[in-house]
């Protein structure tokens, strides 16, 4: 068998290509639907009556104009989200102070928040992430605009270093319920319910397309966003810094380089999936040691990502034969819990590791990272 035919055999059959991406989409697309159905609906409603009797009141013209615009302003959403889903490819990340780009975002929206009378409160820390400018400061922008359409009081904004992994944090907190209100059930529902609007789509996918993930947690009528950003400028991490990565071997753009991954289970290997999709990466998929030490033998990769279950003496012999080989390889182990990401080298690992709940998160910075030491 040759590498083409041991290439097809091993990838994922055509059942498994990104569900959770087509998933997403077809969420978004409903949402988008339904937002603009039910203004156009009353809408339409208003100008059957009007054709009707001929008349309509300067309150049912005023609340016409509003359905109208509330439904362009969704049409407009869904055009954002289209290009924002195109740019996700083509970034061009760049070392940007988060506070700075925060303030922007703050000077944009200021007469908004003060026609609202929402007093913005700000506990910003330096911290400095690797990212697309445009697509970073679209983020920030629609967060706080789905945040100020949704706020009963003072909007708090933080930006802080989470310690290990050390990763920039920006974090969003607003009530979104004013007090009087608090103890009444219904109006509790319906304030969670409304906050899943279209605009909440537009920062969730702002969000993917930048590679971050966004958590949203919701405690009695407060709401608190954080977003965490796995590509910190960081320069305490051994041997090689951010900075360091930033400047140069990620200056070498990553696409082309040959990613074998080693999971049996579906989700893990769709977990991987996801967050390598956006690096232009050649990735491979076996589901056993013996298929992967199969693979090499036709070529070696730049990086083996195994799943921790599958470790063993199969994998210490493949591991053997890749080092007498005189290839650099990068190697990564998907442990089954935590959410940290161990560099090899700290603390006598030989193996990189990231925890299953970091995937989404450390994923990729921890395989750039690997990939740069053995480059």
């Amino acid at each position: 068998m040759d590498l083409t035919e041991l290439n097809r055999a091993t990838a994922l059959p055509p059942a498994e290509v990104a569900p959770a991406d087509s998933t997403r989409w077809r969420d978004i697309v409903q949402a988008l639907s339904a937002e603009m159905a039910m203004p156009l609906t009353s809408a339409l409603e208003r100008v059957q009556e009007l054709t009707s009797t001929g008349r309509i009141d300067r309150a049912s013209l005023r609340a016409l104009g509003e359905e109208l615009r509330q439904a362009r302003r969704t049409a407009m959403t869904g055009q954002q989200l289209a290009r924002m889903a195109s740019a996700a490819g083509r970034q061009s990340p760049e070392r940007l102070a988060l506070a700075d780009v925060l303030r922007q975002a703050l000077e944009a929206r200021a007469s908004e928040a003060q026609a609202r009378g929402i007093a913005v409160r700000l506990s910003l820390q330096p911290a400095e992430v690797m990212a697309d400018a445009t697509l970073l400061f679209n983020l920030v922008d629609n967060t706080l605009g789905w945040a100020l359409a949704h706020a009963c009081g003072p909007l708090e904004l933080q930006t802080d270093l989470k310690q290990w992994p050390v990763h920039a944090r920006l974090i969003c907190r607003f009530v979104h319920l004013p007090a009087d209100q608090s103890a009444n059930t219904a109006a509790r529902e319906a304030a969670h319910a409304g906050l899943d609007t279209m605009d909440w789509r537009l920062v969730e996918q702002a969000a993917w397309a930048c590679g971050l993930t966004a958590a949203r947690r919701i405690e009695g009528v407060t709401t608190t966003l954080t977003f965490e950003f796995p590509r910190t400028v960081n320069d305490t991490m051994e041997g090689v810094s951010a900075v360091e990565l930033g400047e140069g071997h990620l200056a070498k753009p990553l696409a082309g380089n040959h990613v074998l991954v080693v999971a049996s289970r579906r989700d893990v290997r769709m977990q991987v999936r996801d967050a390598l999709r956006n690096m232009g990466l050649i990735v491979d998929f076996v589901a056993s040691v013996d298929e992967a030490r199969d693979f090499c033998r036709g070529g070696l990769p730049q990086a083996i990502v195994i799943e921790a279950a599958l470790r063993g003496d199969r994998f210490n012999e493949l591991r053997k034969e890749v080092r007498t080989s005189g290839t650099d390889v990068a190697f990564i182990e998907i442990i089954e819990e935590g959410s940290t990401f161990e560099v090899s080298g700290f603390g006598g690992l030989n193996t990189a590791r990231v925890g299953r709940d970091a995937i989404a998160t450390s994923l990729a910075p921890a395989l750039t990272f690997e990939l740069a030491k053995v480059a």
